[in-house]
C-alpha cells in the first residue's frame, strides 16, 4: 500500500522525505542523497508500461500503475505535487491503493519566493504560476517524455485537494512546525506511520536526533555543492542548474518580497492564511 507524501512544489517535500528515509532506511539516522531513491517520485517513467508521449495523457494510466505498484504487497513512500483530484473522470487514487497521506503545506507567501528561484521566475510570473487552476509541471529535460505529468491546479486548489478529501488518513505537516521544533513534528509523523502500519515498535529516540542533524539546511546545501543534487531544475533562460537549497529558513517573504506587493499577496491569500492558521 502507497503512504503519499505530497505537496504543492516547493513546501518542504524534499525536507520530509530526507527525514523519513533517514529513519526507516538507515540503521543509524544519518541522511545521505542516497537514501532519497527509497522514496521515489510519482508519477515517473519507472511506473510505467507504456510511453506517455502527451501532457495529461497520464491520467489513463495512475490506476493500472498504482495497482501494479502495490502488487508487490510491501508498505512504499512516494513523493508526488499532483492534487488529489479526477482528471477526464479518472481519480488520481483510490483508497484501495493509499494506506494513508501525508501533506506538507507552507506558508503560500514563502512558497512564492521559493518558486521565483526554483524555476528562475520573477515575482509576477510565481504568482501566477500559483493561481492557475489548469498549471502543470513536468521535467522539460526529456523531450516528448510526460510520465512525470504533475496536475498541479493553484496553490489553494492544490492544499484543499488533499486535506479536505475524507476519503483517506492523513496528517498535515507544517514546514514551519519542522523549523520550530524538528523533533515534536518528525516523533509525531513516526507514530501516525507506525499507526497506519499497525506496528508497535516503538519510536528510536537516538535516530530522530540523528535524522534532524544530518538534514540541517546548510548541511544539505553543502552536500549539493559538493555531491550534485538530482532533483534541480535548468534555468530556462541561462540553461544553468539552478541551486535546490536556496535559503532555508532566510526565506522570509516579509524581507524578500518587494513591499508594493505585500498588500496584494496577502489579499490574495488572505482567506487561505485564515484557513490555515498563518
Amino acid at each position: 500500500m502507497i503512504i503519499w507524501i505530497a505537496s504543492y512544489p516547493k513546501s518542504g517535500n524534499t525536507w520530509v522525505r530526507s527525514l523519513l528515509s533517514a529513519y526507516y532506511y538507515s540503521e543509524d539516522g544519518n541522511f545521505s542523497f542516497e537514501l532519497l531513491k527509497n522514496i521515489g517520485l510519482y508519477p515517473q517513467k519507472k511506473y510505467f508500461d507504456i510511453k506517455i508521449d502527451k501532457p495529461g495523457e497520464i491520467n489513463s494510466y495512475w490506476d493500472i500503475s498504482q495497482k501494479k505498484i502495490i502488487s508487490k504487497k510491501k508498505k512504499i513512500f512516494l513523493k508526488t505535487h499532483n492534487s488529489l483530484i479526477a482528471l477526464n473522470g479518472k481519480n488520481f487514487t483510490k483508497p484501495k491503493y493509499t494506506l494513508g497521506i501525508i501533506y506538507v503545506v507552507r506558508d503560500p507567501r514563502n512558497v512564492l519566493t521559493s518558486l521565483k528561484n526554483h524555476y528562475d521566475l520573477d515575482y509576477e510570473a510565481s504568482l501566477n504560476f500559483m493561481l492557475n487552476e489548469k498549471k502543470y509541471i513536468y521535467d522539460i529535460r526529456e523531450k516528448n517524455d510526460y510520465s512525470d505529468f504533475h496536475f498541479l491546479s493553484s496553490w489553494s486548489n492544490h492544499y484543499k485537494s488533499w486535506i479536505s478529501n475524507n476519503l483517506f488518513k492523513r496528517i498535515v505537516i507544517k514546514y514551519e512546525d519542522l523549523e520550530k521544533d524538528a523533533y515534536k513534528t518528525l516523533k509525531n509523523l513516526i507514530n501516525y506511520i507506525n499507526d497506519l502500519c499497525k506496528t508497535n515498535e516503538k519510536v528510536n529516540e537516538t535516530k530522530i536526533n540523528n535524522c534532524i542533524k544530518s538534514t540541517g539546511f546548510e548541511i544539505l546545501k553543502h552536500k549539493e555543492k559538493k555531491e550534485g543534487f538530482l532533483e534541480n531544475v535548468y534555468s530556462e533562460k541561462t540553461n544553468k542548474k539552478i541551486d535546490f537549497f536556496h535559503l532555508g529558513s532566510k526565506n522570509n517573504w516579509k524581507e524578500i518580497v518587494p513591499k508594493k506587493l505585500h498588500e496584494k499577496i496577502n489579499n490574495i491569500f488572505e482567506e487561505d492564511l485564515k484557513n490555515l492558521k498563518y
